[in-house]
């Protein structure tokens, strides 16, 4: 387990950075990422650091802009560390700003297993 996994899964209150799905309900512990990867200069430093369930991180990658689909302007991702949750997304994932919009598409948070796994969450108050 990554050394820093306490300490990143802690100030996230176990929940994924991203799509803020609540590890509790995974039979696994959420990863830790590069917010930036380390290859585009990112640090393996605690401030770079991010919990991110699989979905989200597999989709990220090493990505840290994509295509907004309103504008079709590139834009940098949700950066949890520099951005605020509320500011781009709401309960629903759905946002206005051009960075949430961009989260949403590259990372599919509105996949039809996305949005199902989110009403459960919200019937059983695990989520937002």
């Amino acid at each position: 387990m990554n050394p820093f996994y306490p300490l990143v899964a802690n100030r996230a209150n176990h929940r994924c950075e991203y799509c803020h799905a609540p590890e509790l309900v995974f039979n696994f512990p959420f990863e830790v990422e590069h917010i930036v990867p380390m290859y585009r200069g990112g640090a393996d430093a605690e401030f770079n650091l991010a919990l991110a369930c699989r979905s989200c991180n597999l989709r990220k990658g090493t990505r840290i802009s994509a295509v907004d689909p309103e504008s079709k302007t590139e834009v940098p991702l949700f950066h949890p560390r520099q951005d605020t949750w509320n500011e781009h997304f709401r309960v629903d994932i759905e946002v206005g700003t051009a960075i949430g919009r961009a989260t949403i598409v590259c990372l599919e948070m509105n996949s039809q297993p996305q949005i199902i796994a989110r009403q459960l969450w919200i019937r059983l108050g695990l989520f937002p």
